[in-house]
């Protein structure tokens, strides 16, 4: 049974197969516009919570089915950007696996999208030294989101209480390698939270220094643009001061991939509301109420707004019944998907390996002119 099963799902690697939308048929029949370079990653942080799959991962998705025939579109497990803060080695050979599956299950399509772990393609890093060469340590400095991750690792409460002297040069110099997970594609659009805005920025800089520092008739890299893609900020079902987290004590704070029926039903049952019995979406004065009206409207097409409506008059007890149903319904999907995939290793490597393969068919090009325009080849 599995030796057929893993049969069929190599015959998705097969080339010349590719899957596009209807939409994305159209819009291409109807427009000129130039070939769309799409890339993104994610850390290979375990099974995904109920927030990333609402954020990064179904925005990845759309992506895809959205796409217009022409365009590439490339998911990576960053795996080196893990190493940034403390790993257990065989748990992050786990987790780095069990991304690979997670991508799969919610619809990323190997025949459509390039989807890869990104410690397969040395390029990347190479390309980020050469990126550190030129990147001055005074905008490294301006980034923030570093300062957040060693406040996490160290355990301190805010900023004030970290010692820099304990800071180590990967969490500083990341954005600098993220810069070189974009360009070593030329990507031309790269889809980022709030949180990476900043990081967006700094590759433009780069790239723009770059093309100046070896200029020649034409620049190498294009100034890639941010992609709005609307996240949902889902907080913790038991503190809404906080967004829901795995590393959050509480696993009752997170609704996972993994989490059974009955497991999910008992979450959002324990989720944080307030004592005032009137269902409105209020994220500023009612914001437990608020995460969990934005969580049901999510996994339904619809807004919180419409919902809150729907169910003033109605008990807490009846709202988060049917919120339960509705999340169940939305992850049942994947989250069977999942479960068969997870131990075919043997498909999850091929995958892996294919898609490195069709990377650094990519990134070589773009590295063998690097080389060349810096005089090392």
């Amino acid at each position: 049974m599995l030796a057929s099963c893993f049969r069929r799902r190599l015959d998705l690697l097969t080339p010349g197969r590719r899957l596009v939308s209807t939409a994305a048929n159209a819009s291409a029949s109807t427009s000129t516009r130039r070939k769309r370079v799409v890339f993104s990653g994610i850390q290979p942080t375990g099974i995904p919570h109920l927030g990333n799959y609402l954020g990064a991962l179904s925005n990845w998705k759309r992506l895809q089915d959205e796409a217009a025939p022409e365009d590439v579109l490339i998911f990576s497990v960053v795996g080196w950007h893990a190493l940034t803060m403390p790993q257990n080695p065989a748990e992050l050979r786990q987790a780095r696996a069990s991304m690979m599956a997670v991508l799969l299950a919610m619809g990323l399509d190997p025949r459509r999208s390039v989807i890869f772990h990104q410690d397969h393609n040395p390029d990347h890093t190479e390309l980020a030294w050469v990126f550190n060469c030129i990147t001055p340590i005074g905008k490294l400095r301006r980034m923030t989101t570093w300062k957040s991750k060693l406040v996490t690792a160290r355990n301190a409460n805010d900023e004030t209480e970290v010692d820099e002297s304990l800071l180590h040069v990967g969490l500083f110099d990341y954005p600098v390698l993220q810069a070189a997970d974009i360009l070593a594609y030329k990507a031309t659009h790269v889809p980022v939270g709030e949180d990476q805005q900043q990081h967006l920025e700094l590759c433009r800089d780069i790239a723009d220094s770059f093309n100046r520092t070896f200029k020649e008739r034409s620049p190498l890299f294009p100034l890639p643009q941010h992609v709005f893609t609307p996240q949902k900020r889902i907080l913790s079902l038991r503190d809404s001061s906080a967004k829901m987290s795995k590393s959050a004590p509480d696993p009752k704070s997170r609704i996972l991939l993994t989490d059974t029926t009955s497991e999910i039903s008992k979450k959002i049952a324990g989720a944080q509301t307030d004592s005032d019995p009137s269902v409105t979406y209020d994220p500023v004065s009612r914001p437990g109420l608020a995460n969990l009206l934005t969580i049901f409207a999510a996994c339904t097409e619809t807004s919180p707004e419409d919902l809150a409506r729907k169910y003033d008059g109605s008990s807490f007890a009846k709202l988060k019944k049917d919120a339960a149903e509705a999340v169940n319904a939305f992850l049942s999907g994947p989250r069977a998907e999942f479960a068969k995939l997870k131990d075919e290793t043997g498909y999850l490597d091929e995958i892996a390996r294919t898609g490195a393969e069709k990377a650094r068919d990519i990134s070589g090009k773009t590295m063998s002119e690097v080389r060349r325009r810096v005089g090392l080849a």
